[in-house]
């Protein structure tokens, strides 16, 4: 009886264990897989190093006429709630990813479009980045809202709606 009471406890155990572990993914819900790449001065940063922060996951490239129009929205949500406190996250910033295939140009498109938050990365393979791969992203602008666990809350905000997405996780 006491064997069968511990190898219950011990399945018990392993079942809630196996349920609180969050699934890595892309999908919402899902825990955002780690990205870690090279800044505009060469400095390697994480994905993981905005822990804590509501992260908006941002796919671009300065050749991207979409993006580019996009990229206004982007900077107005950030300037706006960056200091605000989410659920679950004190402020807000962006992590943006770069599948331009020239240094000079990735530079020049965050300098133009004032891409002014810390967090650019980018490998310069364009459509063969390494980062896009990990996201699945075959188009651009693409983007990921990121909790401050980590967690993938939305995707694919663009215009009005990354805004009322931000306001409505705003305390």
């Amino acid at each position: 009886m006491k064997k069968l009471v511990f190898i219950s406890a011990i399945l018990c155990l392993a079942a809630v264990t196996a349920f609180s572990q969050q699934k890595l993914g892309i999908n919402i819900g899902n825990k955002a897989p780690e990205l870690i790449g090279k800044s505009v001065d060469g400095k390697t940063i994480k994905l993981s190093d905005t822990a804590g922060k509501l992260v908006l996951l941002d796919f671009w490239a300065s050749w991207c006429g979409p993006c580019r129009r996009e990229n206004p929205t982007v900077v107005r949500a950030y300037q706006k709630y960056k200091d605000k406190n989410f659920e679950g996250a004190k402020g807000f910033t962006v992590f943006s990813v770069s599948l331009d295939r020239t240094d000079a140009a990735w530079k020049k498109g965050i300098a133009d479009d004032k891409l002014e938050w810390p967090y650019h990365i980018s490998d310069l393979k364009g459509w063969y980045s390494k980062h896009a791969a990990i996201y699945g992203v075959r188009s651009i602008p693409s983007n990921f809202l990121i909790d401050g666990n980590g967690v993938i809350v939305a995707r694919q905000l663009k215009g009005p709606a990354l805004e009322a997405t931000l306001e409505k996780l705003a305390k």
